[in-house]
């Protein structure tokens, strides 16, 4: 997978879902004035830019592994302290923030009870963490229906179900793991308005994510055909998809 992609490519395939699912993360977290927050995993900066709405850029910080989402995120938030980081490494002191937000991170965090352990030690105690995933396994992310059209032409393909914190329940459980506390689960949910199939096509020809990496391992008759069964499972243009991610928060 690679997110090493300019922002815009994560933008067009990605983060017209993502921003929506800021607000009520943010709201899961209780943040709000006189909060002190950090974005883990911020990507180009859709969460950030809710967090900055409501505190303000000196009282959020973020990082990313990935440089050019680091890039831009610092370009579209001045005042944002922003660094190039793993979720495993957090470059910040103990006890340093009221909250710890990471969203759509979690499944790819090269180890997740490590990632969401420093969150926790980044958080003053009884502060909260709180992050979101996609519901790959139950088949609700929005790239479902791109992995059910390989499916049905590669049975065998590796898609994105097994990924941490994917399956219901399993988020809260890599939680407890990390030692959080008062672990409370919920779902969010974002829809994206297509008019064209096109629009919908693609972001995935970019080469962001898992997915991206696999359509751009196709050959050429191979992609097209994809194409062509991803357009049999989506509706008549225009139309519309309803994404459900699993939403957790427990205390430091």
């Amino acid at each position: 997978m690679s997110f090493e992609v300019a922002a815009e490519s994560y933008d067009s395939f990605m983060g017209r879902y993502s921003v929506q699912l800021s607000a009520p993360l943010a709201d899961l977290a209780g943040v709000g004035a006189g909060v002190h927050a950090i974005d883990v995993g911020c990507g180009p900066g859709a969460l950030t830019a809710e967090l900055v709405q409501r505190l303000g850029a000196d009282a959020v910080a973020a990082v990313d592994p990935s440089e050019p989402f680091v890039e831009a995120a610092r370009a579209r938030h001045p005042g944002v302290d922003v660094r190039l980081a793993p979720a495993e490494e957090l470059p910040f002191a103990d006890d340093e923030f009221d909250t710890a937000l990471a969203q759509l991170v979690v499944h790819f965090m090269r180890d997740p009870v490590a990632g969401l352990a420093e969150m926790a030690r980044v958080t003053r105690s009884g502060g909260v963490v709180a992050a979101c995933v996609w519901d790959l396994a139950g088949g609700r992310a929005p790239i479902s229906p791109f992995w059910r059209a390989v499916h049905s032409l590669n049975p065998s393909a590796q898609d994105e179900s097994s990924l941490a914190g994917a399956r219901e329940g399993h988020l809260a459980e890599l939680f407890i793991a990390a030692g959080l506390r008062d672990v409370e689960e919920a779902e969010l949910h974002s829809t994206v308005q297509y008019e064209t199939f096109e629009e919908w096509w693609h972001p995935y020809t970019l080469g962001v994510g898992p997915a991206g990496a696999y359509a751009a391992s196709l050959g050429e008759a191979e992609l097209a055909a994809l194409r062509d069964r991803c357009y049999e499972l989506l509706s008549e243009e225009p139309f519309s998809v309803t994404a459900t991610a699993w939403a957790v928060r427990g205390h430091a």
